[in-house]
């Protein structure tokens, strides 16, 4: 028989799973109609009308979720600093600090993460250190359910995709190291129409909570100034994405 503490971990995984669902399908479902109302002259203001509502609705769920599924505030910000970033890690105290919460909640969190199995943990002189378990089985859902919670998968979207001649797009900044932040610092490395992204850029932040700042260079350049950003996350790559093989 299942403890109380152990239904609500499965509880949980099994409301994770269903939001990740509801997102696919209702992607799937936006993209269908639009695909068939773009064929029809007439329909263009419910191409652009039914677009808005969407990239709305979908700000507006993905915010809230987390927060709604998830009753700890500190259980949703421990799984941004392990689960948005795998690199991530962090210390008992270090997280008091960062957190700015009783070190005993977040004790409870991390040891009920790491019962579940999904923090990994190292010992470093006296000090313990967590770190996701990316071969969890719900790593990557809950890692792609962050990645739209804080709007990157909306900038992909609508923003690199439609560039052409981006080879890389890395998060930087705070979020990169899984603290919340109402500003998304991305490195966009590619051959960009700048005044274009502007105008795109300009659109998507009308759609989210988050204002977004971004650098842009070449490939040239890659490697050295990813060595002035040791946190940066990949969140596209030409060649992840298929069109660079």
């Amino acid at each position: 028989m299942l403890s109380y503490a152990n239904l609500r971990e499965k509880i949980l995984i099994l409301m994770l799973l269903s939001v990740t669902t509801y997102l696919n399908i209702a992607n799937y479902r936006c993209r269908k109609f639009l695909e068939k109302s773009s064929k029809l002259i007439n329909f263009r203001s419910i191409y652009t009308e039914s677009l808005t509502k969407h990239l709305y609705l979908s700000k507006i769920f993905t915010q809230s979720m987390l927060e709604a599924l998830i009753s700890s505030k500190t259980r949703v910000k421990l799984l941004l600093k392990f689960f948005l970033n795998s690199k991530s890690e962090g210390y008992l105290r270090g997280l008091e600090q960062e957190f700015g919460e009783s070190t005993n909640s977040i004790r409870i969190e991390l040891n009920r993460f790491e019962k579940a199995g999904m923090l990994k943990t190292e010992s470093s002189g006296n000090k313990k250190f967590f770190k996701a378990n990316t071969e969890h089985p719900l790593f990557q859902e809950v890692h792609n359910i962050l990645r739209k919670y804080i709007g990157v998968d909306t900038i992909i979207e609508k923003v690199i995709n439609r560039l052409g001649n981006v080879e890389q797009v890395y998060l930087v900044g705070s979020l990169s190291k899984g603290i919340d932040h109402k500003i998304i610092d991305l490195i966009i490395f590619g051959d960009v129409d700048k005044e274009y992204l502007v105008r795109l850029i300009d659109r998507v932040e009308e759609h989210l909570s988050r204002k977004i700042r971004y650098l842009t260079y070449s490939m040239a350049e890659h490697d050295e100034i990813l060595k002035v950003y040791p946190d940066g996350l990949l969140l596209w790559s030409r060649k992840q994405d298929g069109d660079g093989k």
